[in-house]
Formats: C-alpha cells, structure tokens, sequence
C-alpha cells in the first residue's frame, strides 16, 4: 500500500500508488485531465497502465510532443491542445520533461502570454499567482524531483533555458510509484540517479539555512550511494528502484534551498538545442570540475557528504564522483557528449545569469564558470 506524505505538497509514495490516480482527480474536480508525455513513453505503453488507473468514462486527451528538453514551443503546442479539448486539469507522466512543461502549461493557462515575462531572471516569479490548472506529477525516472519542486525548465526560443519558480508551480499531488521506474534502461537509470545525487550535494552545500532541508538532502545521498549502482545493474530490484525514487522525491525537497554551479551550467548547456543533452548526464559530467571549484568554501560540509556516501575522510569527493561516472558508464567528458569549442562562446555567461548562481557556495565569476567549461570539455 502506499503512504501518504505532505511536504511542500501531497505525495503518494510507493508499490502501485498509480492506482490512487481515479480518486486524486475525483479530490481535485477533474473530469476530462490532458495527459504530457512524450512518443518514448507511449511506445512502451506506460501511458496506457496510468490512463486505465484514471478510470475516464470517456477517451483520454493525450499531448505526447514533449521533446527531450522542454520548449516554448512545445508549451505553446501543448496549451493550444488543451484549450481545443476543453481540460480541466493535467496528468503529467514521465521525467522532468514532461512534468516541466506541464507546469508551464498550467501556468499559462491561467495567465497572459508570453511566458517569458515569468522567469526568475526576468524578475518574473512575483507575476505568478495561485490562478495555475491543477496538475497532478506522475514521475516514471527517479532523478529531477520536478513532481515536488517548484521550478520549471524551459528552452526559449532564442535557446536559453530558463527557470521558472513558484511555490504555484509545485504539482497539485506527486504519485511516485517505482513499480512504474522497473523498465527504465540502465543509461537513463544512471543519468537519471545522477540527477538526483547533484540536487542532493548541491542544496547541501547551498548556504541558505535551512537545517530541515540539509537533513532531507543527507538521507537521499545515503540512499542514492547505496543504491545506484544496483539499479542500473539489476533495474527489476524493486528495493533499489524505490530507494532511487526516494532520493529523487528528497533532492527535490531539499532543492527549495536553491541549487548552485553544477545547476548553472547544465541548464546553460541544456539550451543548446542542436545537441538535446541530458540534463542529468551533464550533471555528473560537471560534478567533479564544480565539487573542486567549491572546495576552499565546503571543507566542513564536504566531510558531511563522504560520510553519507561511505568514503573514507581523507577521500577526494571530486573524484569519488569521477570514479562513479566511471562504473556508471557516464561520458568522461563534455566533449564525449556532442560538445564543440564553437558551442562554449556564450554558455559562461548564461551560466553567470543562471538562477542558481545565486546559491553557489562560492561565489563564481564569468572567468570562473568558462574556466570549469574548458576543465570539463
């Protein structure tokens, strides 16, 4: 059976929590929901095991367009859909993606375009008020905790990728059920896991206080480090997998805390579009170069960190995580991904701009974030 948490929101956690979906619709008033997802997820026919669980006396409304990093384009696409279907409220299934763009969705449902006068670099999070479509998250990936976090990640249309936060953003109720992560490829389980271990360091080591949220993100690090490696090795191990789904839902609890370089950085690369990279693979590519950069403000903490992931004291944590990407088959480098010299000219200063500079440990530099660009390339 599935427990109930609320924290930030209401959360259904564990085996079969899907099932739960008819009656969080029925609390919520929604009678015809648009289901975002994406065409990898239709293919497997997850869709299909989340739709049946919402018990529709009528065919469901599915938009599956989301791409792999999420666009203004696509919002618009998906709003367009809505509107023409006349929903109610959404059922957002699958990774960050997904559930980010049906936050943006949900959000422009209710307000003017454009959607950019909402980012947080545009001053934008004081326009977004409580007039947002409810929505309920379904994660199918254990990494972004975008089914309880209050951001939204999108890919403008001159390419950069900005955030969009509101505690209005957060998901009307979270179903998290990792029956639904046992089919996740061993690549995806990885990159994905490694999302989750970056939200859980870095809202640790963010310098916001909030004691609370550092305890939250230390026992997803405890859960991640002793279970990743078995859930890329042995995906059907519904042990792991709900240990992953945990840390995932805890990263993103903790997140509220801000985030910080690695963030930055990957969101910058996440904008360029040709290359559609992994927003998790980037994570743990950019781990090392940032927990190096971080160290002379985190020695402290830093101990902290190798206790949760069973090192040693006198281990180097950057590369710990160096050895990790190794066993977990992650790319060596920027440049294994698909990354150019051509492509790093603006993505220092976008970094720079980035809403999660703010709550980096040490305050970084445009010098410093094209530094760590060249270090990770």
């Amino acid at each position: 059976m599935p427990y109930i948490i609320n924290y930030l929101t209401k959360i259904q956690f564990g085996e079969n929590a899907v099932d739960e979906l008819s009656s969080e619709l029925e609390l919520l008033k929604v009678k015809k929901p648009l289901f975002v997802t994406d065409r990898g997820l239709s293919a497997t026919g997850l869709i299909d095991r989340v739709i049946s669980s919402a018990r529709l006396d009528h065919d469901a409304c599915v938009f599956d367009e989301t791409p792999a990093n999420p666009t203004e384009a696509a919002v618009e696409q998906a709003l367009t859909f809505l509107r023409d279907n006349a929903c109610d409220g959404i059922v957002a299934v699958g990774g960050g993606s997904s559930i980010d763009l049906a936050k943006a969705v949900a959000l422009l449902f209710g307000h003017p375009v454009p959607l950019r006068q909402y980012a947080a670099i545009e001053g934008g999070a004081a326009k977004i008020t409580t007039d947002v479509m409810p929505l309920i998250a379904i994660p199918t990936t254990a990494g972004t905790g975008s089914e309880v976090g209050r951001a939204s990640l999108i890919t403008m249309k001159d390419n950069r990728k900005l955030g969009f936060l509101s505690p209005y953003l957060i998901p009307s109720v979270a179903i998290c059920d990792p029956c639904l992560t046992l089919g996740l490829p061993p690549f995806l389980t990885a990159a994905t896991g490694m999302d989750a271990i970056a939200h859980c360091v870095e809202t640790f080591l963010s310098p916001k206080v909030n004691p609370p949220a550092e305890a939250i993100a230390l026992d997803g690090l405890v859960r991640a480090s002793r279970s990743l490696v078995e859930a890329v090795e042995n995906g059907e191990n519904l042990t792991a997998r709900t240990d992953m789904m945990m840390a995932a839902l805890e990263g993103a609890m903790a997140f509220q805390k801000g985030l910080g370089a690695v963030h930055s950085l990957s969101h910058a690369l996440g904008g360029v579009h040709e290359l559609k990279l992994h927003h998790g693979t980037l994570n743990a590519v950019l781990m090392p170069t940032v927990i190096r950069f971080n160290q002379p403000e985190c020695e402290e903490k830093y101990t902290r960190l190798k206790e949760a992931m069973g090192l040693a004291p006198d281990d180097d944590l950057a590369a710990a995580f160096e050895k990790l990407n190794v066993t977990l088959g992650m790319p060596a480098n920027l440049r294994e991904m698909g990354v150019t010299e051509a492509h790093l000219e603006p993505l220092a200063q976008w970094a720079l701009e980035d809403h999660s500079t703010a709550t980096n440990p040490r305050v970084p530099s445009r010098e410093d974030f094209q530094r760590m660009l060249e270090d990770a390339f």
